[in-house]
Order: C-alpha cells, then structure tokens, then sequence
C-alpha cells in the first residue's frame, strides 16, 4: 500500500475535545459464559463516564501516537485470520475506528496490524528477532560468535543509529525472509469496526507485550491491496500485566526464557491507559488456553499525517 503525503484537506470544524478515557465494551462471545477475567486496568485514563457530544454521539481522546518501529512491512494481506498456524493462546481482536471531530466511526479504513509470535519472534526478520526459548533467536548470517576482548577507548562520534531489534525505536529495517505471520490488513465496517484472529503476543528483551498498528485513510482498495491516502495513525496496544502473567504460565510463553519487561518499565506506553493503547482483555482466569477477547476504540484525525517514523 502506498501513502501519498501531500496536504490534506482540513474539515472547517471546531474540535470539541469531549472525551472517553473508558475503554471499549468487550464481548465474552468466543470464551463462553462464566467467569471472565476483566484484564484492563484503565490506569491513568481518567473517569469513564460518557460526557454528551454531537448528537448524543461520545467522543474518544485522540489515541497516542507512537514510533512506527524497525518491523513493519507494507503488505497487501488483506485477511481476518493472520495465525498462519502459529502456536499460541487464541485471541480474537476487536478495534473501532472512530473520528474526534465528528464523534463519527471512520468508515472503510484500513487497519494494519503486526507483532510478534509466542516466543517473541516477528515474521519477515526471523533472522533479525531477539525471541525464541534462550531469547537470542536466531542469529544473523556472518554474526560474530566471540565476545570482544579489552577495553573500548576514545569517545563515541556522530549520530547514534535509530531503531534496533527491540521493536520500539523508530528506523525501518528491510525484511530478511519472505514469512508474513501476524500480520494483516482489514477495512473498517460502516460502524468503524474490524476484527482479527491471532494468537497472544509474546515478549522480547527491552520491551513489554505489544501489538503495532497503523490507520490508513483516503486509498481505495485494488487487485494489489489498499492504495493511496494517508496514515493518519502509527500506534500499539498493550496488555495488563495480570493477563501476560497469565499468559506466561501456558505453553509456548512457558518456555521463554528472556527478561520481560514490564508494563510500567516500557519506554513506548505513555502510561495513560486506553489513550495509551491498554487493550480491554476478556478470558476465563483459569483456563486462558480458551482464548482471550480484547478490545479498544481508536480515535484519529484523518487530517493529519502520522506514519510513526519520524519519532
């Protein structure tokens, strides 16, 4: 999908800035009725009552923006299911796309998503990753195997590089296999919803459970995908640290052995909750092997650009 960055139009309206800092209902649809954990903490986002707006409509906090990261491949998957058969606790991913100024849902965006697989792992840098059971992944072709002897002299010059394999920073890295597990693209509903199937995100050294996504506005589907428009939104969603506790205790995740960081140790969560990107979770306490539901609602501006890589 291509992204025209040319001037966008500007809607001649007057921002009300009427806020939701709760986060978006969630389904137990998939789970079963019963005991369900609610795994959303809201910490940080403020009261969760409604406040009028528009015609009754509620407006949502435009949803933080965050830095692209190193991983992200423009792929033209347009799919609901995205496991490709990766193992993993099952999880059922429920995103509205809703307007700030309008208090209207964002019809037909595209919503991309990407993360990495149970042990930490993202497709299409399998060589590049820092995940797998002694949490180094594989290591690149021609990487050294001996640790560097002596003491480092001298004082670093010039400008430090940007990204790295922690997923976090910004700096595109170009893909190293053809794999593209996780990951996927789905247009919004006429009430601004899309849906994915995928498996609960694992952990890396130097950043907490995530899930990256991208808004795309103003293209138009073709034979090759979503074309054109604009980024109007460069995010991810976290996860409670009660549900990756949870999580942790169910294989695959049991087998990892990398330090995880927490959800307060992040440097990409700004701490706010759902304004932050803290999923809504949904799952049976004892038994999240059966799956888990989250959910949260997105507000952008669809007048302006943010592609997450200038951060």
């Amino acid at each position: 999908m291509t992204e025209n960055q040319g001037p966008a139009h500007k809607k001649n309206l007057t921002r009300r800035r009427m806020m939701i800092a709760g986060g978006a209902v969630v389904a137990a649809a998939g789970i079963g009725a019963g005991a369900v954990a609610n795994a959303s903490t809201g910490e940080g986002g403020g009261g969760s009552g409604k406040e009028a707006a528009g015609q009754g409509e509620a407006c949502y906090r435009l949803t933080s923006e965050t830095t692209e990261g190193p991983y992200y491949i423009d792929a033209d998957k347009i799919r609901k299911d995205i496991t490709e058969d990766k193992e993993g606790i099952p999880m059922t991913l429920r995103l509205k796309v809703i307007d700030t100024d309008t208090c209207e849902p964002v019809r037909q965006a595209a919503v991309d998503i990407w993360h990495c697989d149970a042990l930490g792992v993202y497709s299409g840098y399998e060589s590049m990753s820092q995940g797998g059971p002694g949490g180094g992944g594989t290591p690149p072709s021609g990487a050294p195997t001996d640790a560097p002897t002596g003491t480092p002299t001298g004082t670093p010059t010039g400008t430090p590089p940007s990204g790295g394999p922690g997923g976090g920073g910004g700096g595109h890295s170009e893909p190293t296999d053809d794999e593209r597990y996780l990951r996927g693209t789905r247009l919004t509903d006429k009430h601004g919803y899309v849906e994915f199937k995928t498996i609960f995100p694992g952990w890396y050294q130097g950043r907490a459970v995530h899930i990256h996504t991208k808004v795309h506005v103003g293209g138009k589907m073709t034979d090759a995908g979503y074309e054109g428009g604009h980024t109007c939104h460069t995010g991810q969603f976290f996860f409670a640290e009660s549900a990756v506790l949870d999580s942790a205790k169910a294989a695959p995740y049991s087998t990892s052995t990398t330090t995880r960081t927490t959800l307060t140790e992040d440097t990409i969560y700004d701490q706010s909750g759902v304004t932050g990107g803290l999923l809504k979770l949904s799952y049976r306490k004892k038994n999240i092997e059966r799956g888990v539901v989250g959910s949260i609602t997105m507000g952008v501006d669809q007048d302006e650009t943010h592609d997450g890589t200038g951060m």
